[in-house]
């Protein structure tokens, strides 16, 4: 019997089909339903709106409180250290291996990437990209463990179930799910003082970063994700979303359920953001051409107040990415200017204005061949 969970933390774990133990049966009990999540927000995932980050206190904002939740971490713990050798690990995505990086785990294989790796990993067996591992070589290697980020689970959960091992999905849509994971991570591997250090350094820079802005009126914001050809909203839900509400921003499409979403021109007119952020897919030269050449010529754009102001700004790709990384204080660091110009010269990352938006369409093409399936998956962050 194979036992799937999903954790409002953002992990959903698997157990091993022939465990036959009280543990499993414990598990079985809690968990048969097959879905866990304290905020359910549409098909599965947690939504972490702007709202509940200005709130929270930072402790509040990384607590784990579900005693499902909980229970299925102690569980998964009891599983590993009934084990008389280190859990074979792969991770599939450069996000997830830099993860067991900190918390200083050994892998048995690790995903294909671009990016670079971390150094203990470099003579690790390589098992494909993050959207597509080999699942030959995945089976090959013997895995007591995979590791994977949760936006891949619909796609890569039925290939985990055919082979003998656990799986855990790690929410990684935003930087108060991946230390929440690293805190389940940490416990179910016995690397408690390692995901502490973490979580205690994310304490300290975020508690610094809220210093800066208070008193300071929010933003609304519109965030806007290119891939060639395309453009689609980004919501709070979504990893730059959880970046710009953790900067204080108002995103214009707070509520919906969804990462993302593709919506018209006029409707975003109506929204009428302060600010509009853009940021790349993947491919982020030839987004950025595209985004500037659609607000060259697609007239509505001069109309929007943001573009009149000249806070149209470009976001680095290898800060914006879909997962969330140990990179998230440059990334929260780019936005405080372009959020709140007073405190600095956002001027400098302008790259539009209402002088460069001539007159053709009404509707944006672009916009219109957004779809949400491009944005659901993120093969190298």
């Amino acid at each position: 019997m194979k036992i799937g969970m999903r954790i409002e933390m953002g992990i959903g774990m698997g157990m091993k089909a022939q465990i036959r133990n009280t543990i499993v049966l414990f598990i079985m009990m809690l968990f048969l339903n097959g879905c866990v999540n304290q905020h359910p927000e549409g098909e599965g995932g947690m939504r972490m709106a702007a709202a509940d980050i200005s709130t929270d206190t930072i402790e509040t904002m990384l607590e784990i409180t579900d005693p499902q939740e909980e229970a299925a971490v102690k569980a998964a713990k009891a599983i590993v250290q009934s084990m008389d050798r280190e859990p074979r690990i792969i991770a599939t995505s450069p996000a997830a291996a830099e993860i067991c990086n900190r918390l200083e785990l050994n892998l048995a294989g690790i995903c294909s990437t671009a990016s670079a790796l971390p150094e203990r990993y470099q003579d690790v067996p390589t098992v494909g990209t993050a959207m597509s591992p080999d699942m030959e070589i995945v089976s090959s290697l013997n895995p007591d463990w995979i590791l994977s980020p949760a936006s891949l689970q619909t796609d890569l959960q039925p290939k985990y179930e055919e082979i003998d091992t656990q799986w855990a999905f790690l929410n990684l849509r935003s930087v108060q799910g991946m230390y929440r994971s690293i805190q389940e991570l940490g416990e179910i591997f016995g690397r408690e003082e390692q995901a502490m250090t973490l979580v205690d350094e994310f304490t300290e820079f975020y508690e610094e970063y809220q210093r800066k802005n208070e008193g300071q009126e929010s933003p609304k914001v519109l965030i806007l994700m290119g891939l060639p050809g395309s453009y689609i909203i980004a919501t709070e839900n979504s990893y730059v979303g959880n970046l710009v509400a953790l900067a204080g921003g108002e995103n214009v499409y707070a509520g919906s359920s969804q990462e993302f979403l593709t919506v018209n021109t006029e409707d975003m007119k109506a929204k009428e953001p302060d600010i509009i952020l853009r940021a790349a897919h993947a491919l982020p030269d030839q987004v950025a051409e595209m985004f500037q050449e659609d607000f060259k010529t697609n007239d509505i754009w001069k109309h929007f107040k943001a573009v009149e102001n000249g806070r149209v700004f470009d976001l680095t790709y290898e800060l914006f990415g879909m997962s969330a990384t140990f990179r998230y204080p440059e990334a929260l660091e780019e936005l405080q200017p372009l959020l709140y110009p007073a405190s600095g010269a956002a001027a400098q990352k302008t790259t539009e204005t209402s002088a460069l938006a001539p007159h053709v369409n009404e509707t944006s093409s672009a916009a219109k061949k957004g779809t949400t399936e491009e944005a659901a998956y993120e093969a190298e962050k």
